[in-house]
């Protein structure tokens, strides 16, 4: 499986993993399900390929209603998961960062 530099290559001891402290602009289409990463270690941010086996994390579903750009979270610390809330902007972020 490839491997994104900045994930991390041991599990991290703090869930949830950021992978970018910023929102991932991503082009979506109405009725298309969609399964964001919610544990930070998938190599396809912001979409889950699986990487939160063994962790107590499981991947957020959404379903559009409209096809267009969303704003997914990247910091993984939204308090509107999957959308970016500005979380890592507005509180100022403490948390585990990629070096990538």
């Amino acid at each position: 499986m490839a491997r994104r530099p900045n994930r991390p290559t041991t599990l991290p001891e703090e869930l949830p993993f950021s992978p970018q402290i910023a929102p991932y602009p991503i082009e979506v289409e109405a009725g298309r399900k969609y399964f964001w990463c919610s544990c930070g270690l998938s190599v396809t941010q912001p979409w889950c390929d699986g990487s939160h086996a063994g962790t107590a994390y499981e991947p957020i579903a959404i379903v559009p209603q409209v096809t267009g750009t969303f704003y997914m979270c990247g910091c993984k610390k939204s308090e509107n998961k999957p959308y970016c809330f500005g979380n890592c902007s507005q509180l100022g972020y403490e948390g585990m960062v990629a070096d990538g």
